[in-house]
């Protein structure tokens, strides 16, 4: 009987608030809710097979396998592997951008569920010990009012059961905008600006980010998580840029 009164509740919002797309706002089926649609999901660049298996970076021919790009193998990284949902292009550009600078909180949720879905093909999978967004400094918080990597974490850490500490790893400095900053001055931008307010215990730590361009960004965030105690730092971002110049 309660099953009942439910089917027929969901039937009864879907007609009153039929789900669309929260990208382009086509009309969705009933049921889907938190979902893009097909024309949108297909505009998502995949990454390649050719990309290297550490910072996900994809290499310019469509041929190939995954090796280890120069970066990488001229310095290993702090952590163990970047996982991301597609190419910084078409319609997951589109999405970020308006996540992260138009306000579209509500793309949290099915930006998330395509992240979870990209971990959890991984034949390794494990849920981590903790989830950790990139942080932002106090400064930049107060002008954007919300950290977008810390939406996605906490709705990638529900289903899990696994915790999203808001206050561990911190951003101590403000920093310049990397946006329009070569590869070497990112690297020099964010130098000591992250720090953990209390030490870890061995901890295997997820750390989640929009967009991974060069890596500076998660690199200084990896690097401090591990000399703090983390035993493995894996990262998870929505998208994965190309080589930047």
């Amino acid at each position: 009987m309660l099953a009942t009164i439910r089917q027929q509740f969901s039937s009864l919002v879907d007609l009153l608030l039929p789900s669309t797309c929260p990208l382009c706002s086509t009309r969705l089926g009933s049921g889907h809710h938190d979902t893009f649609c097909p024309d949108c999901l297909s505009g998502i660049t995949p990454l390649p097979e050719a990309r290297c298996p550490l910072c996900a970076l994809p290499f310019i021919t469509e041929q190939g396998s995954a090796h280890l790009c120069g970066e990488c193998l001229r310095k290993r990284p702090p952590f163990s592997r970047v996982t991301a949902v597609g190419i910084y292009d078409g319609a997951l550009r589109s999405a970020i951008h308006r996540f992260k600078y138009q306000g579209a909180i509500d793309l949290d949720q099915p930006l998330a569920d395509l992240l979870r879905q990209s971990l959890e093909v991984a034949p390794d999978f494990n849920p981590p010990d903790l989830i950790i967004p990139v942080p932002l400094h106090a400064s930049r918080l107060r002008e954007r009012t919300y950290n977008q990597s810390l939406l996605l974490a906490r709705k990638l850490g529900r289903p899990w059961g696994v915790p999203v500490p808001t206050r561990r790893l911190l951003r101590i400095r403000p920093s310049e905008t990397q946006q329009g900053l070569s590869a070497s001055a990112r690297h020099h931008n964010l130098k000591g600006a992250f720090a953990l307010s209390d030490p870890l215990q061995g901890e295997r730590v997820l750390l989640i980010d929009d967009v991974m361009t060069t890596g500076a960004t998660v690199h200084e965030c990896a690097r401090a998580l591990r000399a703090g105690g983390a035993s493995e730092v894996s990262v998870a971002v929505l998208a994965r840029a190309p080589r930047h110049h």
